[in-house]
């Protein structure tokens, strides 16, 4: 049962996902979450639902500190990858399951922590992005905290000028209705052009988790102003630069009049209740 829209699922049937965070970009968003998770998370082993989590690339790291993870993702080909991987590496998740986020299969107040990281971007609607936020409360212990991930309204802007995408009036377009109002729609059938989202401002982000209940609202730069310039990748792969560049990341997280310039936003939020 397809529970995305069609061309969501067949973006991620392609199968770049479980590669996507492995690259110089990838490495540099995955370690600075990470980074960010470390900060916030509760102590193992405390309960931790990931959800849109596909292959596991949180889940696994976090099942090895000792977390007991859920995993639930609504594509199917990422479920069979995250098994596979257990099977191969020998860590167990709590469990892996198909699912929406915005119907969620846990009981009320049973989970510490609760990663969002793909379903409020994919949730064009902002009712749908209520449902899935009502839900990560619901299924949140009193004080349990979110982590909940988005895309910047002005990523397709600074990606089409780092990534040579501006020279395509086609993927100009694109870049237009993302600016004017945050919904990225591909026609096309450029892969790297991304599909079906929804790309925040990072004070409506903010709005949406206060709005449900959370409190102590933090937005995070993940990448902050750097993704796009045209030394990264030479910096990243210094070893001496890269640390540096980390600590000048973790520096400047919050810092507002930067905030919009990063590839992703991660809000963090605690359940009062």
């Amino acid at each position: 049962m397809r529970l995305i829209p069609e061309e969501i699922e067949a973006h991620y049937l392609q199968g770049g996902e479980s590669e996507r965070l492995s690259n110089e970009w990838g490495e540099l968003e995955r370690i600075r979450t990470q980074t960010i998770l470390t900060r916030h998370l509760p102590p193992p082993p405390a309960v931790l639902l990931d959800l849109g989590g596909a292959a596991g690339a949180y889940a696994f790291p976090l099942a090895e500190r000792g977390y007991q993870v859920h995993l639930v993702d609504p594509v199917q080909l990422h479920l069979e990858q995250a098994r596979s991987h257990a099977a191969a590496s020998g860590i167990a998740l709590a469990s892996i399951t198909h699912g929406d986020a915005r119907h969620l299969d846990f009981p009320a107040k049973s989970a510490d922590a609760i990663l969002l990281f793909g379903p409020l971007y994919h949730l064009v609607e902002r009712s749908d992005r209520e449902l899935a936020l009502r839900e990560t409360m619901r299924a949140l212990k009193p004080r349990g905290v979110l982590f909940a991930a988005s895309i910047s309204r002005f990523a397709s802007l600074i990606d089409g000028f780092a990534r040579g995408f501006f020279r395509d009036d086609k993927f100009r377009k694109i870049a237009e209705g993302d600016l004017s109002r945050g919904i990225h729609r591909n026609p096309t059938d450029q892969f790297a052009y991304f599909t079906t989202a929804y790309f925040h401002r990072p004070d409506e982000l903010a709005v949406e988790l206060q709005s449900i209940g959370f409190r102590d609202v933090r937005i995070l730069a993940v990448e902050g102003p750097v993704w796009g310039t045209p030394f990264f990748r030479e910096v990243w792969n210094n070893p001496t630069q890269r640390r540096q560049l980390l600590d000048f990341l973790s520096l400047i997280e919050g810092e507002p009049s930067l905030l919009g310039a990063s590839a992703h936003l991660l809000a963090v939020g605690f359940n009062p209740a």
